[in-house]
């Protein structure tokens, strides 16, 4: 059986280091905003040029600091792609703002920039971009529109650790990025945490209260603030992690090519973008008999995923709320198919996948 991931085979290789930090971790007898947890967010910060980055307990919170962080007028519209994670839409509820929803490119599946203008009010003031499956967004068209508009601009990079946009990393392009540690994440945790980009100082000097219940100095509170930090014990293996990082990224790549030369064209893959470096922590096709080949995967023993089933629009919670039908994110969902693409994945899992996929 080729599983679609395995967190067992994924983290086996960095065992040993894992072992020695937990040691170093555990006879440290410091758990909370330790030195781990420091060291960690410089080197992440270094690693994906960013200016400061401060962890949190999770991607989710990651952005509802983010659109904490910038302060918008009360009633906000907050411009999101249609077909992105619950959880992007669901921090700008919680944020106390307004979702905007604005449909994907179908080919790239990240926000179309060609109708990010048609939705713009007043009472727009942000743009939550989403570099959907570690693809790059269209940052030239983004810039110019956030530019002319005065939009405050969040990059969602949950999925899209080392991924780049013409040599610039994405997460240096907007006021803030949110980044998820989630394990299935191509730079994943074991646990849950998350973390934030920001540009200045001071705001990573707010950020570091926010996440510690608006405290910056023991039993002295200055801002009304959240129990969200970035686990000691977590920051000591993703450390580990970090170091592997580029080969973890350029192994989905290599399998991402071998999917795109061997697949035929009755599956739709996702476009590649010139000078654009996506990380592929999902490839996905579309087939429009998606779940009878989904079946027909299985029983030849290759598992598969849905990213993700349902639209946004249409989740029960969002009724109401999220007004508008949005047939291309509809179609997107409908008809996507993730393949195994993990970095403990063979070339001969790959082979194997794609020459099944061409039989069906």
């Amino acid at each position: 059986m080729i599983e679609y991931e395995n967190l067992f085979k994924a983290n086996e290789p960095l065992m040993e280091e894992f072992r020695s930090e937990f040691d170093k971790f555990l006879h440290s007898g410091w758990f909370i905003l330790g030195e781990s947890t420091k060291s960690f967010e410089s080197e992440f910060a270094k690693y994906h040029d960013l200016n400061h980055f401060v962890g949190s307990a999770s991607g989710l919170d990651s952005l509802i600091f983010s659109l904490i962080l910038s302060e918008l007028p009360k009633g906000s519209e907050v411009i999101v792609p249609s077909n992105t994670y619950f959880a992007t839409i669901l921090a700008i509820l919680r944020a106390g703002y307004v979702p905007i929803l604005v449909e994907p490119d179908i080919h790239s599946y990240n926000i179309d920039p060609t109708k990010i203008e048609e939705v713009i009010t007043d009472k727009t003031k942000a743009l939550m971009i989403v570099h959907l499956y570690g693809n790059p967004c269209e940052m030239d068209s983004i810039m110019k529109i956030v530019e002319k508009r005065n939009l405050t601009l969040i990059e969602d990079c949950a999925q899209a650790h080392g991924a780049s946009y013409k040599d610039k990393k994405v997460g240096t392009f907007g006021n803030y990025s949110a980044f998820s540690f989630y394990p299935t994440k191509n730079l994943g945790a074991l646990g849950d945490g998350g973390g934030v980009g920001v540009r200045s100082k001071e705001e990573a000097d707010t950020l570091r209260m926010i996440r510690n219940y608006g405290s910056a100095k023991k039993y002295e509170f200055d801002v009304i603030g959240y129990n969200s930090r970035l686990d000691e014990i977590q920051s000591c293996f993703l450390r580990v992690k970090l170091k592997y990082l580029d080969k973890i990224n350029e192994i989905k790549r290599d399998h991402a090519e071998r999917y795109f030369s061997g697949l035929k064209k009755t599956f739709i893959c996702p476009q590649k973008q010139e000078g654009v470096s996506p990380v592929y922590h999902i490839f996905n096709i579309r087939h429009p008999e998606r779940d009878r080949l989904r079946e027909f995967l299985l029983n030849k023993g290759i598992k598969t995923e849905v990213h993700y089933p349902i639209s946004p629009h249409r989740q029960k919670v969002f009724a109401g709320v999220l007004k508008g039908e949005y047939p291309i994110c509809d179609e997107i969902h409908k008809t996507t198919l993730s393949l195994p693409i993990s970095w403990y994945h063979s070339k001969e899992d790959i082979e194997f996948v794609i020459q099944t996929l061409n039989n069906f």
